[in-house]
């Protein structure tokens, strides 16, 4: 496989992970360079383990994983979409309660890293099909995420300062478009 077809591949599934990065990080305004780096970081590290994963499991699980990927994405993305949009609802009707969704901490670091890597571990199963060796193009995948995704982060604190809690609840809006795009994508290629 060559270099060229291998970072076409990266740049593809990297794409979700940006938009996810500008999703999630609209509503944080000001984004700190720590919160960047965990995002990139995490993203980068989830999306090049999983194709080490699918790779690893072949065709043993193929059937399985084929037939789930896009709903655990869809319903990761659509989790975490919505309860952006109600923090965002929350703090324009002035609840002191609405706690402040950070989604470069804990689980939800997690949930989004996961959701934004499932499409990985298919390529990652595709790439056992025909005897591909992981370890290259699983680095080159990761570090192109990881570059993705702290260019989203940037990006979407600038527009996050700028429109405020409109663009949060537009942001919550395209973490669970995306959800819906995988999971109409799956149903309607098979």
């Amino acid at each position: 496989m060559t270099l060229i077809t291998i970072v076409g591949i990266a740049l593809g599934l990297a794409m979700d992970a940006f938009a996810v990065a500008i999703g999630a990080s609209i509503r944080l305004g000001h984004v700190s360079a720590r919160q960047v780096f965990r995002f990139g970081w995490h993203f980068g590290l989830f999306q090049a383990l999983m194709p080490v994963i699918g790779w690893y499991f072949g065709t043993h699980l193929e059937a399985l994983i084929v037939t789930w990927d896009h709903w655990v994405a869809f319903a990761l993305l659509s989790y975490v979409g919505g309860k952006a949009i109600y923090a965002a609802c929350a703090a324009d009707a002035d609840a002191p309660e609405a706690p402040e969704m950070d989604p470069t901490r804990g689980w939800s670091l997690v949930t989004l890293s996961v959701a934004t890597s499932i499409d990985a571990l298919a390529v990652g199963i595709s790439f056992s099909l025909i005897a591909v060796d992981i370890w290259y193009p699983a680095a080159i995948i990761g570090i192109i995420t990881g570059i993705l995704t702290t260019v989203g982060m940037l990006f979407g604190a600038r527009l996050g300062l700028r429109f405020g809690r409109r663009i949060e609840i537009a942001g919550g809006g395209i973490l669970i478009a995306i959800g819906v795009k995988i999971l109409l994508e799956h149903l309607l290629a098979g």
